[in-house]
């Protein structure tokens, strides 16, 4: 896509070095916007290949409101693998630290717990929450029915109550859906994007979203709108995405999902992407 490859340019010419709480220096610059029109086809990479269960699982895992890292382990999902909530070890980036890090399963309330449950008193992973909270995404699915000329149509994942509690305060901290001439259009908020690894799962996670959103309203689907905040390329992944780049884009897949009546009833499993043909996968370490 274009317009992710615009960003990964605009980086790498104009980006500043700049220290970060990761230890491995980062190009940055401040701000940018990822515009893309659902009708050009499903926005997940063709310069590299992005794996779609991943992203799909991931998002299953976040309408559901779970925060139990070991419900993605199960499913072969290792993305969240390096964080756990503070409450049960505090963040630290030595190898002791991380260790641990990795062998917790709790991750606290991340953010598809204040997609469900904002407000309430988070216990832990395998206990209700206390006390009366909002189903953000609930709402918003209810309004989209009824009222999708609606313009508060927000959900939030910023709470700045349980950041301490998190496993990693929220990158995408919120969305909003707006509906133009008939069309579902996404709209997502990112104080902090990690371009090469972090971002294709971003574009292709909100992507899902709007089209399962969409499906469940009976809508065409519209545009997706990211808006970026401390955009950033880790100087250890300059030479692979500068590889990456170089790489010409390819025709872009489409997405099906299986009929359903409720989003919360949808499994990662029901959606497919078709005519993925990706260049091959570039692997970028992560900065813990």
């Amino acid at each position: 896509m274009k317009a992710y490859l615009d960003i990964v340019e605009k980086i790498l010419t104009q980006g500043f070095r700049k220290p970060n709480r990761t230890g491995v220096d980062a190009l940055t610059i401040a701000g940018a916007m990822f515009e893309h029109d659902m009708a050009d086809g499903f926005p997940l990479l063709t310069t590299k290949k992005i794996p779609f269960r991943l992203v799909a699982s991931e998002l299953e895992f976040f309408i559901r409101g779970i925060t139990d890292k070991e419900w993605l382990r199960e499913k072969n999902n290792h993305i969240w693998d390096e964080w756990c909530s503070g409450d049960a070890v505090p963040y630290g980036n030595d190898e002791q630290t991380k260790a641990k890090m990795m062998a917790e399963r709790e991750l606290g309330p991340i953010y598809g717990w204040q997609w469900r449950n904002f407000g309430a008193d988070y216990v832990a992973h395998n206990k209700p929450p206390a006390g009366k909270g909002v189903d953000q995404l609930g709402l918003l699915v209810e309004t989209l029915k009824k009222d999708p000329d609606n313009r508060r149509m927000m959900v939030s994942a910023w709470n700045p109550l349980d950041i301490s509690r998190m496993a990693l305060p929220p990158c995408h901290y919120a969305f909003q859906v707006t509906v133009i001439n008939g069309k579902l259009n996404l709209l997502w908020n990112q104080r902090s994007v990690d371009v090469a690894l972090g971002l294709p799962f971003n574009i292709a996670s909100y992507g899902c979203l709007l089209h399962l959103l969409a499906h469940e309203a009976g809508m065409a689907e519209g545009k997706l709108i990211g808006f970026l905040g401390d955009t950033h390329i880790y100087v250890n992944h300059v030479d692979a995405i500068r590889q990456q780049s170089a790489r010409t884009p390819r025709a872009l897949p489409v997405i099906k999902t299986v009929p359903f009546s409720s989003i919360f009833e949808w499994r990662y499993t029901d959606t497919v992407i078709e005519g993925y043909d990706p260049h091959p996968a570039i692997k970028f370490d992560i900065a813990v």
